[in-house]
């Protein structure tokens, strides 16, 4: 029990941190990728606003050499001149405002490519960078093709792009965002592996914060069960006393209303203490297992439960697979099988008790079925809770107080199996799934 206590707390600290750092890295990868694509865009737009060709280029397609441009030289024209203007060494905004973009290292370092096409579609121009990455071929395809496909702004490759169409001819310009997407990596891959040392290092803090957090559960629940089973035992001597007296009395005295009332409360209390006592071991105490055929113990427990069944008017109708073999206890195992017996023959409303056993992947699966009106969902969760009873008003003088399906929980999931429960149409089945 106390197991899937530390591992609920384990997930859901774990579980908070991963969905923590999802978000945190989503809104960190998302702006900077918003800004990355912001200052490029803004970038290849003041690349574009500064481009100017020449009349004489305008006139006659690209010989096929390089453009004679230079870093930190613009084109202009002028009455349908070309000029050089270089610019300023000294910038001529104030120190508290922004430079424009061209004067920023961060343009100056970037790699631009532009080429210009005719109305007719031959080529004017190719600028290329000398330490690019694209020859003049290549780039003559790569805006070719997005001229065929009409787009105005985008991404191909590594290249971001924009298309201008302008007085006598077409401008399609590139901003290589190569080195950008390499950063953006770089920086989700640290993150990644950051969190993923992080992560590591927070699953054994969450181990020991959940260790101390069941630790004081798992005294009291020690506590507890120790304190029942002292007192059960310690209450086996008087119980016993008071049987032998009352026994002795009746005989000396004879039969009176007040010895008959004594002996059978102190036969309830003997059935109590017992009953107490099966759960104890069945919690706590290391019982030796050994291989075991279930198929024989529940094959042996519906025969002795036949005669009863006959009594009754009821019907036992079992299937059971040969050769089924499990460890466990085999005292215990016999108890599991007799306490669903003995609930399907106390609590069902008709006449047939299914029982089958069967192979089931790696595990043997028992179910006792019986008719018998659905139980409410609020009380179908506590059915195997201790003392607990779903009709509350009825008393146990049938010598039943609500521990046998404790029990049997109890006993399942010492051999490391589960007990569940299902209504439906009129159908009450106990299910135990065991390893094999």
């Amino acid at each position: 029990m106390f197991r899937k206590t530390r591992r609920k707390i384990i997930l859901a600290i774990m579980g908070s941190l991963v969905l923590l750092f999802a978000i945190t890295l989503s809104v960190i990868l998302f702006a900077s990728y918003r800004e990355v694509n912001r200052n490029n865009a803004e970038k290849l737009e003041r690349y574009m606003d500064l481009y100017r060709l020449g009349q004489d280029e305008m006139m006659e397609p690209a010989s096929g050499k390089n453009s004679d441009r230079s870093e930190g030289q613009t084109r202009l024209e002028n009455n349908g001149e070309t000029t050089r203007e270089t610019l300023p060494d000294s910038p001529p905004w104030s120190k508290n405002s922004t430079p424009p973009p061209e004067e920023r290292s961060d343009y100056q370092l970037s790699t631009f490519y532009a080429v210009a096409f005719s109305k007719d579609g031959e080529i004017l121009r190719i600028d290329d960078d000398e330490k690019g990455l694209y020859s003049e071929e290549d780039l003559a395809e790569i805006a070719r093709g997005i001229l065929d496909n009409g787009t105005g702004s985008g991404k191909t490759g590594s290249l971001l792009f924009r298309v201008s169409s302008r007085p006598g001819y077409t401008l399609v310009a590139f901003l290589d965002i190569t080195i950008t997407e390499s950063n953006l990596g770089i920086l989700l891959r640290n993150v990644l592996i950051a969190g993923g040392i992080a992560f590591v290092l927070l699953f054994f803090v969450a181990l020991f914060i959940s260790k101390r957090i069941v630790r004081p559960l798992e005294e009291n629940d020690r506590k507890q069960k120790q304190f029942i089973s002292d007192a059960s035992h310690e209450l086996k001597t008087p119980i016993s006393v008071i049987g032998a007296n009352a026994e002795m009395l009746s005989r000396e005295t004879g039969k009176s209303e007040w010895l008959d009332n004594i002996l059978y409360e102190n036969e309830r209390m003997g059935t109590l203490v017992k009953q107490l006592l099966d759960l104890s071991r069945a919690e706590s105490s290391e019982l030796p297992k050994e291989d075991i055929d279930l198929s024989r113990i529940v094959s042996g427990e519906i025969l002795v439960f036949e005669s009863l069944a006959f009594d009754q008017g009821k019907t036992l109708q079992s299937k059971v697979e040969e050769d089924i073999m499990i460890s466990g206890n085999r005292s215990q195992i016999q108890q599991l099988v007799s306490i669903l017996l003995d609930n399907a023959m106390r609590h069902s409303s008709g006449a047939d008790i299914s029982i089958s056993l069967r192979r089931q992947s790696h595990s043997a699966v028992l179910s006792v079925e019986n008719d018998g009106e659905s139980i409410p969902e609020e009380k179908l969760k506590h059915l195997f809770d201790r003392f607990f009873r779903i009709d509350e008003a009825r008393n146990s003088e049938d010598n039943h107080y609500g521990l046998g399906l404790s029990i049997a929980k109890a006993v399942a999931e010492r051999h490391k199996g589960n007990i569940w429960v299902s209504c439906q149409g009129g159908k009450v089945r106990f299910t135990v799934s065991l390893p094999l």
